[in-house]
């Protein structure tokens, strides 16, 4: 089989919701090459992945494989609105299934094996012993793309930043990748792209007329631990969120990419964030900064910490810093923190509510719409630094997972994620 092909055209970029708020429409799906077999094998269809490869699938996916591109098991499985197909994924994206509602709605999916890969660890003979008809890998990484291939097992790149890092656009465009491989599906990606586009509208037209002295300065601590503290800076995640929120990234000028915008706290004092986002991918909690307990740094004299305006992201789907299926709820999350004035109407628990029926067909309960509060193993559960009701699955115990996470394969991920023992949800921060 032939996977890696002369380029074909690229699909069509969907322009959500840039930093200006513009929004804009491009067709959903693409059409994919069918090649029907004459010699008795099993028929198969040619696609595109996002290095411009042709790859050659069977015309029918049964079962598959994700390997270092962490956020796209979640992606999969809401998609197909099943989780069984996914017989693989890396043992990062399974914690956060484990903890997050990926488990709780598509249990099935915590059946697939982590065995295959350790870090940026590939083991080719357990990814065959898996049988995938299909391996999706992060297509930066030519290297592990290569050896898939050599060993005759069809890989699919999908890019976490070829779309500069714009959450809602690269989520987006993972949808169309699943158009490809699964055009038996209708409806799941227009259904998420409808609610992105009225979501970011909604952040958008109230927030386009913040002048630039009232837009919010925002610093994102990616990770965050006694060794080192990681920012996003133009290069990464955060700064899509500081622009579709109508806030201002602090750290716009750091052009390192990704995980690699160490900072230290002089530049924290420097910056002086009005708001502070920590994400789901380091153990740190605002409690951790309020109370300066990671590394002895002393953030008493930052301005978010003096005002109490630090707050954990979200761990839904999956968790929310990355393109998720709860992205559109993380805008809107973000945007009633940074403004609560501007937004203090909006029901965060209708919306989430509206969102997983409408997208998802699955009627969220009140404990799982409203609260899986934050906290570390052994922690009383708190919430941006305050008490809050725990809540806790008895599915979920609380338990320390270290699955032997490199962090040099951990594109989103730390190792410290792994202390996490309970859900975050979206309105467990009101």
């Amino acid at each position: 089989m032939s996977n890696s092909m002369n380029s074909m055209g690229r699909r069509a970029v969907l322009g959500l919701f840039g930093a200006a708020g513009a929004v804009g429409v491009s067709p959903l799906f693409s059409q994919a090459a069918f090649a029907t077999a004459t010699d008795g094998k099993a028929a198969t269809r040619i696609v595109v992945d996002d290095n411009g490869d042709k790859v050659e699938v069977p015309e029918k996916i049964e079962r598959i494989v994700v390997t270092n591109i962490l956020p796209l098991a979640s992606a999969v499985a809401v998609y197909l609105n099943d989780g069984s197909k996914i017989v693989g994924m890396h043992p990062a994206s399974y914690s956060a299934a484990k903890n997050g509602l990926l488990g709780e709605l598509y249990p099935e999916v915590l059946k697939a094996d982590t065995g295959f890969i350790q870090g940026a660890n590939l083991n080719i003979e357990a990814l065959m012993a898996l049988k995938p008809d299909v391996v999706l890998v992060n297509a930066p990484d030519r290297r592990m793309i290569d050896m898939i291939r050599g060993a005759g097992l069809t890989a699919f790149g999908i890019s976490p930043s070829k779309w500069h890092y714009d959450v809602i656009e690269t989520h987006n465009q993972w949808m169309r990748s699943l158009a490809e491989l699964f055009p038996e599906v209708q409806g799941k990606g227009e259904a998420i792209e409808a609610k992105s586009l009225e979501i970011a509208k909604l952040v958008a037209d109230r927030t386009k007329d913040l002048k630039r002295e009232e837009r919010a300065r925002i610093l994102f601590v990616f990770r965050y631990d006694a060794k080192s503290l990681v920012t996003s800076g133009k290069n990464f995640f955060g700064q899509y969120w500081c622009d579709a929120v109508g806030g201002i990234n602090v750290a716009e000028g750091i052009t390192a990419d990704n995980a690699n915008a160490v900072i230290g706290m002089e530049e924290v004092y420097g910056y002086d964030p009005d708001v502070i986002f920590i994400t789901n991918f380091t153990a740190a909690v605002p409690e951790d900064i309020y109370k300066n307990k990671v590394g002895g740094d002393d953030w008493s004299p930052v301005k978010a910490v003096r005002e109490k305006r630090v707050f954990k992201m979200p761990l839904g789907i999956y968790r929310s810093y990355t393109p998720s299926a709860d992205t559109p709820l993380t805008l809107l999350w973000m945007a009633k923190r940074v403004y609560p004035e501007r937004f203090k109407d909006i029901d965060l628990e209708a919306y989430v509510k509206d969102y997983y029926r409408t997208v998802f067909g699955v009627e969220l309960t009140s404990r799982q719409s409203r609260a899986h509060c934050c906290r570390r193993c052994g922690r009383k559960p708190r919430c941006d630094g305050e008490d809050a009701n725990e809540s806790i699955s008895p599915r979920f115990p609380c338990e320390k997972r270290s699955p032997q996470l490199s962090e040099e394969s951990a594109d989103f991920f730390a190792k410290e994620q792994q202390s996490f023992c309970c859900k975050i949800g979206f309105l467990s921060f009101d």
